[in-house]
């Protein structure tokens, strides 16, 4: 036997250079496999969500990882009828129609209200006093054209973006689902 190392024959070149070829690719695939399963965030489908029907309370409100909610109430205002009556603003029975904290439907104030000409009013979402509480939704689709609407908003202030969220487990309605990320969020375009 001798320590002289032998050349390497072209053949053998070629088959090394195809065998690394295929654990790149292999790796490759991979990686585009995690990475597009990295790219999938969690949204409320608003076809499916029931905002909690027959429950004392909304799970988006208390489930969630994130005090307040990461879930909010968004408005279409495609769909929006701009109702002087409100059935998302408004209790069902209000003692009257002012923007009155007794009246209202939300707890925190969250839903903004003016005139634009009678008998139209807008109706806004501040994000900032939202706590997902469904409320507004459930009154909006209940009575309403069903324009309010709950998502989960992926933002650094909001959603941490879990691997396993709290509130697709909690959710009755399996209205939880993962869309892609350059996506995040669901548009109602259907009335009630």
């Amino acid at each position: 036997m001798t320590d002289e190392k032998q050349p390497v024959s072209r053949r053998e070149f070629l088959g090394m250079g195809l065998r690394g070829a295929g654990v790149l690719v292999a790796g490759g695939a991979l990686g585009v496999l995690a990475h597009a399963h990295a790219t999938t965030v969690w949204q409320i489908d608003p076809e499916k969500c029931t905002q909690c029907a027959g429950l004392p309370e909304a799970r988006c409100a208390t489930a969630c990882v994130k005090t307040p909610s990461a879930v909010k109430c968004v408005h279409a205002h495609a769909i929006c009828g701009y109702c002087k009556l409100c059935t998302g603003f408004f209790l069902p029975q209000p003692n009257d129609l002012n923007t009155g904290a007794e009246n209202q439907q939300c707890p925190t104030g969250a839903i903004k209200r003016t005139y634009i000409e009678d008998p139209y009013y807008e109706y806004v979402i501040d994000r900032n006093l939202c706590i997902g509480c469904a409320k507004c939704v459930k009154g909006c689709t209940d009575f309403g054209n069903g324009s309010l609407f709950l998502q989960i908003i992926h933002d650094r202030d909001h959603c941490t973006e879990c691997n396993a969220c709290a509130i697709a487990v909690a959710c009755p309605a399996q209205a939880i689902v993962r869309v892609p990320g350059t996506a995040p969020y669901l548009i109602k375009t259907s009335f009630k």
